[in-house]
This record gives structure tokens, C-alpha cells and sequence, in this order.
């Protein structure tokens, strides 16, 4: 079966302040995940951002165990841009059963976006997630940078992870 995306459509206008985002990108060394009530981990990850020609940028981040390999957390959605403004969406839905629209800014080449709204599967694993906050940006040199903030019930927002990538396309 062939796959349905047309990948020479050409990139929306609506969404052309984002083009530094698109492609495959991977983590160029193990990123570190932490939180109070965890152990500290390092992981590997897979970023791709594409699209189709709507005025929206499709994403899929898939994360793996440094060490093991296995398959960690997986998140995908789209990128919406407010016309007219630096205002930008997130749509995401997650492996964990968490689904989340996180709104923020786009100065430039950076992404500041903090969660509007959250909602999960009625068997989700406790604690529930509280809130979540995400700093994407393009480095000098090339790499792009993510930090992930969250919090839980009875944990205030913190640096849950950070990780570096290198454009692999």
C-alpha cells in the first residue's frame, strides 16, 4: 500500500514562519529525564515534522531507552500558527493515554508553549499529570534544543527533560 501524503506539496504560507522545524531530527547524544518522583534516565529521540500543504505542521516523537533500546514515550500531533501572529498550538496525543493542547509564542527560531488543556484516558496511570510546559529552539550551529516541564498532583511545575538533536535530512 502506498502511502497517502503528498510529500511535494508545497509548504502553506500559513506556516512558513515554522520551516526550521521540518525533517528528522536525532538526538545527537543520550538526553536526560528526571523528576522527583522518578529515577533519573537517559533516553534517545526521534523528531520528524512534515506536512502535506494545510496550514498545519504534523509531528511524531518517538523515544527510546539509551541503554536498553526499548521504546519509551511516543507523542504526535500538529503545529497550528494563529493567523496574523506569533501565537502557536500544539496539538498532541501521547502513547501514556494523555491527550494535551499547549499554546505559546514563536520568537523566531524559539517555541514557548505551556498546556491549555489536558485530558487522559479514565485508566490513566497516577499521578495525573497537572500541567506541562515546552521550550523548543534552534541553536547556532544547528541544533535544536527541547526542554519539558511538568507537573503533577502534589508536584510543582520542573524540569522533567532536556534533550539536543542534530537534523539527519
Amino acid at each position: 500500500m502506498s502511502c497517502p501524503f503528498n510529500h511535494s506539496a508545497e509548504l502553506n504560507p500559513a506556516v512558513l514562519p515554522l520551516d526550521w522545524l521540518l525533517g528528522t531530527w536525532h538526538s545527537d547524544e543520550p538526553g536526560e529525564g528526571s523528576f522527583p518522583s522518578i529515577t533519573p534516565f537517559r533516553y534517545t529521540e526521534t523528531l520528524n515534522f512534515s506536512h502535506v500543504g494545510q496550514p498545519v505542521i504534523n509531528f511524531m516523537f518517538n523515544a527510546f531507552h539509551a541503554e536498553s533500546k526499548k521504546p519509551l514515550h511516543r507523542e504526535c500531533g500538529f503545529i497550528r500558527l494563529q493567523p496574523g501572529t506569533n501565537r502557536v498550538a500544539f496539538i498532541i496525543a501521547q502513547n501514556s493515554g494523555l491527550v494535551e493542547i499547549e499554546e505559546g509564542e514563536l520568537t523566531g527560531q524559539q517555541l514557548t508553549l505551556h498546556s491549555t488543556a489536558l485530558a487522559r484516558t479514565s485508566f490513566a496511570k497516577q499521578p495525573y499529570v497537572q500541567q506541562i510546559s515546552r521550550h523548543i529552539q534552534l541553536k547556532p550551529g544547528g541544533r535544536l534544543e527541547q526542554t519539558i516541564s511538568m507537573a503533577l498532583e502534589g508536584q510543582p511545575l520542573t524540569q522533567h527533560l532536556h534533550i539536543t538533536y542534530r537534523r539527519t535530512d
